[in-house]
């Protein structure tokens, strides 16, 4: 899969971060389990061997560019079910700050809080502040089949054509499954 391309010529394996270890293409996707909008927990493990998983790392709630992200996989959401995939945003955001979030833009995609970043850690989409104060979220998208294994991670995302992009990409998967 390395130096594969999706849809848009937009590159579909992993680039590495300064000093972030990359989760590159063709490796088992790191489990974890983080609390939703709902305070519900959602494990990844759980939803293995059933689905394919879309997961999107975003930096906050509420910017411009992450509301027409989520709005626009919200929007595909019956195409996404009908490859049985789900499509979870992750990003540092607190689970209230998440159901406002939803429930102010009627989003249909499940909101996960990684507040403490491990998840975003082991995915690798971290990057230094240009200020060297921390770390800030990299947009990226990560596919999982079935067997947990990531199959593309499209760092540096595009925001228009993103989520349709994405189900082409799932529905690959699916056909190949």
């Amino acid at each position: 899969m390395a130096g594969e391309v999706g849809l848009n010529r937009v590159p579909v394996e992993s680039v590495g971060l300064p000093g972030e270890a990359p989760l590159a293409v063709g490796v088992h996707a790191p489990l974890f389990s983080l609390p939703d909008a709902d305070m519900e927990t959602f494990e990844l493990a759980h939803v293995m061997g059933r689905h394919i998983v879309v997961l999107c790392f975003y930096p906050r709630d509420g910017t411009p560019v992450c509301t027409r992200q989520a709005i626009d996989f919200s929007d595909h959401d019956v195409d996404f079910e009908e490859e049985t995939a789900i499509v979870l945003g992750v990003s540092p955001d607190d689970v209230l700050t998440h159901a406002a979030f939803r429930d102010e833009h009627g989003l249909s995609i499940r909101l996960l809080s990684d507040m403490d970043g491990e998840v975003c850690r082991k995915y690798g989409v971290l990057q230094p502040r240009e200020n060297g104060s921390g770390f800030v979220i990299r947009r990226a998208t990560f596919v999982i089949d079935r067997s947990g294994v990531v199959r593309h991670a499209i760092h540096d995302v595009a925001q228009r054509g993103h989520a349709a992009e994405v189900l082409q990409l799932v529905r690959q998967i699916a056909r190949n499954a």
